[in-house]
């Protein structure tokens, strides 16, 4: 029997002396999937490539910026790596697919007097890269480990591989001089009318908005620490990493931020808001800003740690970043791979959007998967499902949910059905809208499809067909 053969049941039903067939089930084999990204499986924790940089390819990206140059992707991040203090200088790496990538280097050799004696950190976090005018802006932050003690510096260059000129600092904060916010994890957008705007802050003060001069590539205003976007109720609730994008068809500026620790609860979460300087909400209403003891339940949770059945899974899957490629959204973020915390990875995703407006992304790494069209007989069958409850940023196990022929699931407790790439799923009490598409199982090293939507009470779901 040929591979592309569908499986079909005989349902014989004569009305008008008419008979028609009714689909049972599909092979995925059929639709366009993508090809393995490799020749074999990729592992997580590699030892032979410790000492040796030009193998690194995704290993020890932590803290990932993002900007596409012509037809190459660069990726700046922290120095990080495991075995042995790292090397100072803000590690690049560069791919043409999103997939395979190639160290580059670094841009500095070391971190300059100035941060130095200002903060007393020896390396580099999370930098950030764009373009103003015909210049690449890279900004840096170097801080004192655990306390507000911080620089936020810029370099600029012609080309994206530098040579890169330090212009000094753009924001600073010190313990004891008065201010609330930690001069860490910048990120520079532009709104909808032009003017530029920089993102940063953490844990301390929360995360913060200023306007920045296209001129210099510093603010306009250094008297003041700028808008409040974001917090949470105390330095035991983790929150870092902005970034934002603004999305012209929506009309939405979209803040997204990491909440927890970076070794094990790290995970995503967006607020959107019509002006840049917010307030920003989650999809029930909820503003970012909240700093009651509720604020743990803040932000549409869009990755968090996970395990799919037959692998480890990942842990500090956080510190995320937005590119938007003409018309395609991705989200970039680090992971920590279960078999062992200390080693990083660079995961990219695509972004699917809801009918409501509000990214999510797929549960699998992007292998250069394009648009899918699938028939209700595809999605019948066994799928693996991971829901991430907004109050639990613990690690999520997948769990068995199967698509019956009736439209029913298997339990009897829920039904699905299919409205062009609009999968919805009726379970218990709760209703999830998801997007369906084509996806690379790394998991299992086969092509597959997804879902991967929201429930009505924002709760994120991820689905991949064994």
């Amino acid at each position: 029997m040929k591979k592309m053969m569908v499986w079909m049941a005989l349902l014989i039903v004569a009305v008008g002396g008419v008979f028609f067939w009714q689909t049972t089930s599909a092979s995925i084999d059929e639709l366009p999937l993508p090809k393995a990204p490799f020749d074999q499986k990729v592992e997580d924790v590699t030892p032979d490539v410790l000492n040796k940089e030009s193998e690194w390819t995704t290993n020890f990206t932590h803290d990932g910026a993002i900007f596409k140059d012509g037809d190459t992707y660069y990726v700046f991040s922290t120095d990080y790596m495991v075995g042995s203090p790292p090397t100072p200088g803000i590690q690049i790496r560069k791919s043409t697919d999103l997939i395979h990538w190639e160290f580059v280097g670094r841009v500095f050799d070391q971190v300059s007097e100035e941060a130095f004696a200002w903060a007393g950190g020896n390396t580099f976090w999370a930098p950030a890269i764009t373009k103003i005018g015909d210049r690449f802006h890279l900004y840096y932050s170097v801080s004192g480990v655990g306390s507000r003690t911080s620089y936020i510096g810029l370099a600029t260059a012609s080309t994206i591989e530098g040579p890169w000129e330090d212009e000094g600092a753009v924001v600073t904060s010190k313990d004891g001089d008065g201010g609330v916010a930690n001069a860490i994890d910048p990120h520079v957008t532009q709104d909808a009318s032009g003017k530029w705007w920089m993102t940063y802050g953490s844990y301390f003060g929360g995360i913060l908005l200023t306007e920045i001069d296209p001129g210099t590539g510093k603010r306009v205003d250094e008297s003041s620490e700028g808008t409040l976007l974001a917090k949470r109720k105390d330095m035991s609730m983790g929150i870092e990493g902005p970034e934002i994008l603004y999305n012209d068809e929506t009309g939405y500026y979209y803040l997204m931020v990491s909440y927890g620790w970076l070794e094990d609860t790290y995970n995503v979460r967006i607020g959107r808001s019509k002006s840049i300087a917010g307030p920003y909400v989650d999809s029930r209403g909820r503003d970012l800003r909240d700093e009651s003891d509720e604020s743990f339940d803040t932000g549409v949770k869009i990755v968090g740690p996970y395990r799919f059945e037959g692998d480890d899974g990942y842990v500090g899957t956080g510190h995320s970043a937005f590119l938007q490629d003409g018309t395609d959204t991705f989200v970039l973020h680090q992971a920590r791979p279960s078999e062992d915390i200390y080693w990083s990875q660079l995961h990219v995703r695509k972004v699917y959007w809801t009918k409501d407006g509000w990214p999510v992304v797929s549960p699998e790494r992007y292998a250069g998967e394009g648009d899918v069209e699938v028939d209700d007989a595809h999605l019948v069958g066994d799928w693996d499902v991971i829901t991430f409850p907004r109050f639990d940023d613990g690690q999520q196990a997948s769990s068995t949910l199967t698509l019956k022929r009736d439209g029913k699931l298997e339990n009897g407790d829920g039904s699905w059905r299919l409205n062009g790439s609009v999968l919805e799923v009726e379970v218990g009490q709760e209703t999830y809208e998801t997007q369906v598409g084509a996806a690379w199982d790394w998991e299992n090293w086969k092509p597959t499809i997804i879902f991967t939507g929201l429930s009505e009470d924002g709760t994120a779901v991820w689905g991949k067909k064994r």
